[in-house]
């Protein structure tokens, strides 16, 4: 692989340096998705003419010709503001390979290959991954708010392999907290980490995360309200219907974690994190069904319970958002899981179609048709 990569025409004659998370978890033994180069000692212009098409707006990063990977050029950063933005960046042939990684978060993101397989490793990152530390390369780690989220979301990933955050480095996150950086991170991009930490495969660890640094409680403060509630919540995020991946499994336990909250504290997190719409809908969705969990544990749950439950989560126009909900619902409560299925099985098969050609119509259709249906879920559970 490494020879033919020397071998490209595109490349050939560059110092080209395959950097980040590919070295990281390569040598970690985990599945390498996505690969960035750093290109050294070169210019855009020599790059714009072997073929790369230029896609950075901040920094000189490139596209392969072929490949399509990015193939970003050596620089410095040097803070200059607020936020994970407010940075002047430095690109030219005179940057060096060290200085470049320099600039990185953490020790294990800061190591490189050259085309030939060879590791370079001035900052002692693969030391580090060997002994399942996360630790910070130098002390321009707070000038980054958004790297106590990266660090918090690394340890969500990594922490079943035994993986902890190095006690000077969980410092200068306290540190960055208490700064006020963190109010300088724009929304979406608190939002774009969080998405992916609920992906990791331990995810309650990121909230833990960043709630022992103070971060939580600035970013997310419906969350720390009620301690005992909060880890309820973090409990309940491996117990899904569902596992599913990427942004199904993130939606799933963003509505497991915030179920519990009003709907205002809900939507206000909402907004606060500027969520897609779809993370906002399933949250709705499990909290409802929640709250009829909860109250069938009083009494059972009546025909007018669960068509008015099945109203509120708009099942007879999302009929696909029945089912999952009801599996969720066999996890707390499987007898009213068995009852639901029953009563949605038999009352989806009344249909407005058959009451139209009856002759209802207008306010006189509606009523009927909730009326049958309410009959037939009535019916089930009489049945039981």
């Amino acid at each position: 692989m490494s020879v033919a990569r020397s071998c490209d025409p595109a490349v050939a004659g560059l110092r080209v340096y395959r950097v980040g998370g590919a070295v990281r978890d390569a040598h970690l033994g985990w599945p390498v998705t996505d690969t960035d180069w750093v290109v050294v000692g070169a210019t855009p212009e020599a790059l714009r003419r072997r073929g790369f098409r230029p896609v950075g707006r901040d920094f000189p990063v490139f596209l392969h010709p072929r490949t399509h990977e990015e193939y970003a050029l050596a620089r410095t950063e040097r803070k200059a503001g607020h936020g994970y933005t407010g940075f002047e960046v430095h690109a030219s042939p005179e940057v060096t390979l060290e200085e470049d990684l320099a600039r990185r978060d953490l020790t294990i993101n800061a190591m490189a290959e050259t085309l030939e397989g060879e590791l370079v490793d001035p900052y002692a990152g693969l030391a580090d991954l060997e002994a399942r530390v996360l630790r910070h390369v130098s002390p321009a780690f707070v000038e980054d708010p958004l790297r106590v989220l990266r660090t918090a979301r690394f340890l969500a990933r990594y922490a079943g392999l035994g993986f902890t955050i190095a006690e000077e480095t969980r410092e200068l996150m306290r540190q960055l907290v208490q700064s006020g950086e963190l109010a300088h991170l724009v929304a979406e991009r608190v939002w774009v980490e969080t998405e992916k930490a609920l992906a990791e495969p331990w995810p309650e660890v990121y909230f833990q995360t960043l709630d022992e640094c103070g971060a939580l409680a600035e970013l997310m403060p419906a969350l720390v309200a009620d301690r005992e509630a909060l880890d309820a919540a973090l409990g309940r995020l491996h117990r899904l219907p569902e596992e599913g991946e990427g942004e199904a499994l993130a939606c799933w336990r963003w509505a497991r974690l915030v179920e519990h909250l009003g709907e205002a504290e809900r939507a206000e997190l909402a907004e606060r994190l500027r969520q897609p719409r779809a993370f906002a809908d399933l949250a709705r969705q499990v909290a409802q069904t929640r709250a009829l969990v909860a109250a069938s544990r009083l009494v059972p749950a009546t025909g007018d319970e669960i068509l008015a439950w099945l109203d509120r989560i708009d099942a007879w126009r999302r009929g696909e958002r029945v089912m999952p909900l009801i599996s969720l619902v066999s996890l707390e409560a499987p007898v009213l899981a068995e009852e639901l299925a029953l009563g949605w099985r038999l009352a989806a098969q009344v249909l407005p179609k058959a009451l139209v050609e009856e002759g209802f119509k207008g306010r006189e259709l509606g009523l009927e048709l909730a009326r049958r249906r309410r009959e037939v879920i009535d019916a089930a559970l009489g049945s039981e």
